[in-house]
């Protein structure tokens, strides 16, 4: 199961709305739910068409990365992506993650900003800052 937000949504009951059925959304040729399998053939095929060069698993990479940008952890990750543990997860998409550099900077800048601006003010308010 693949959690979609409104855009998805809107854009489905809109097909719906044009196209009513009782059925699946999206069947092969004989009206069957359609399998992954036959989904990428079908995909890859209409990208060659169009003259586009996207496979299934570049639009997989793709979900993943903006998943990541978008500040899923890596939990979320590979339980969207269907991984069987957060090690396969890292092993290919760890580069996409923020710096550890940043975020321990940004992290200690945090913690350290409040116990540096009391000191700050006093030095300030006393005149002793030249």
């Amino acid at each position: 199961m693949v959690p979609v937000g409104s855009v998805v949504v809107e854009a489905l009951a809109a097909h719906l709305a044009t196209y009513p059925s009782d059925g699946p959304l999206f069947t092969d040729e004989l009206g069957e739910p359609l399998r992954y399998r036959r989904w990428r053939t079908v995909a890859e095929g209409a990208a060659r068409a169009a003259g586009v060069d996207v496979t299934a698993h570049d639009l997989r990479h793709f979900y993943a990365s903006a998943l990541i940008a978008g500040g899923a952890s890596v939990k979320q990750v590979q339980e969207r992506l269907g991984h069987a543990s957060a090690v396969i997860t890292l092993q290919t998409y760890a580069h996409l993650w923020p710096g550890d550099d940043d975020r321990t900077r940004d992290v200690m800048d945090a913690v350290l900003a409040p116990l540096a601006a009391p000191a700050d003010s006093l030095r300030t308010a006393d005149g002793f800052d030249a």
